[in-house]
């Protein structure tokens, strides 16, 4: 048996909907006239309360053209130092639209209104204006932990003193609709762009959204026109994202039960830390603290057993429970962590 448990980007389209996908209408998105990538960004606008939508290749791609849209060369965008904007996006803000990033640490891994506020750039000629908060819901490298809405709120507030607009990297905002009981279009309240993710829980093989109003919108149609993203007879990979919010959306409760069975598990054996706290959805970060071991050390043991995991770090390990992991390989995972480190 083999538990995979590296990301859920590893989830793989199921016969149904690979049986959609074939049979999906089709026709040149550029010209916008694909209606099933059409009806996908109609549904996904309206679920987060915004005007309109636009079908992006990828995560990062749904980043980048937001970040590009809602700025200017030259100005700044905060966010936090471990958001995947700046950690895993190979530089492309600065690349890509000429921005610098100003990451600023959250002191519990969760970016607040007070923390944020002395970032904001004085108006000086010496300063690159601040023009964009980015924050990440949920959170990867915080252990998949939801971002409070009412800290949002507050950030909003913040924003709006100083006339600065705002981006949420929501690729997993799915989950925490989910685990938090909020509808996505509460979050949509509070930011200008939304970008979201179907190819991790939700098990689509390709594809992300980017939503805000319509203007907006139009104006990141051309960034991502820009970018190369024009993918003609793109209903084919829309349909399978289509798929995946109308079946996928919610079962991820299942995902988010199993991942806090692996987190138990691991807190309970000597030489490793889980912070339970933070295991809110579908993501398990492991600080390993025995002296002897490394997380490279512990991800070969494990995947000698057929049980795969990630290492972010010397001393960081990532668990990330999905679609294609089912209670059984989570039971089985659990068995071997106990058996190798018990």
């Amino acid at each position: 048996m083999q538990a995979d448990l590296r990301s859920d980007t590893f989830t793989k389209p199921g016969k149904e909907m690979r049986q959609v996908m074939a049979n999906a209408e089709v026709g040149d998105d550029v010209f916008g006239e694909d209606p099933t990538v059409n009806k996908l960004q109609d549904i996904v606008a309206e679920m987060t309360g915004k005007e309109a939508g636009l079908f992006v290749a990828s995560g990062t791609m749904g980043n980048q053209v937001a970040v590009n849209t809602l700025t200017q060369p030259g100005q700044e965008v905060i966010l936090d130092a471990n958001a995947h904007i700046f950690f895993y996006e190979a530089g492309a803000p600065a690349l890509l639209s000429g921005v610098q990033l100003r990451p600023v640490k959250s002191s519990n891994g969760i970016l607040t209104a007070e923390e944020i506020e002395p970032a904001i750039r004085a108006d000086n000629i010496h300063f690159p204006p601040t023009s964009l908060i980015c924050l990440e819901n949920t959170l990867n490298r915080a252990g998949g932990r939801i971002f409070p809405l009412e800290e949002i709120k507050k950030i909003r507030l913040l924003a709006d003193k100083h006339g600065i607009k705002m981006h949420l990297d929501g690729a997993r905002l799915w989950n925490a609709s989910v685990a938090a009981g909020i509808p996505l279009h509460e979050y949509g309240k509070y930011f200008e762009t939304m970008s979201l993710c179907f190819s991790k829980g939700l098990g689509a093989p390709v594809g992300s959204i980017v939503v805000g109003d319509s203007k907006t919108i139009d104006r990141a149609r051309r960034y991502r026109k820009i970018y190369g993203g024009g993918m003609r007879q793109a209903g084919i990979i829309a349909a399978g994202a289509l798929y995946a919010v109308e079946n996928n959306f919610k079962r991820l409760t299942e995902d988010h039960k199993r991942a806090k069975i692996l987190a138990e598990t691991i807190n309970s054996l000597n030489g490793f830390e889980v912070n339970l706290d933070s295991v809110q959805t579908n993501i398990v970060i492991v600080t390993v603290t025995r002296k002897d071991l490394t997380a490279e050390n512990v991800a070969d043991m494990l995947a000698e057993k057929e049980v795969l995991v990630l290492a972010l770090g010397e001393r960081m390990l990532r668990l990330v429970t999905h679609l294609d992991v089912s209670e059984e390989e989570v039971l089985y995972a659990a068995d071997v962590l106990k058996e190798l480190f018990g």
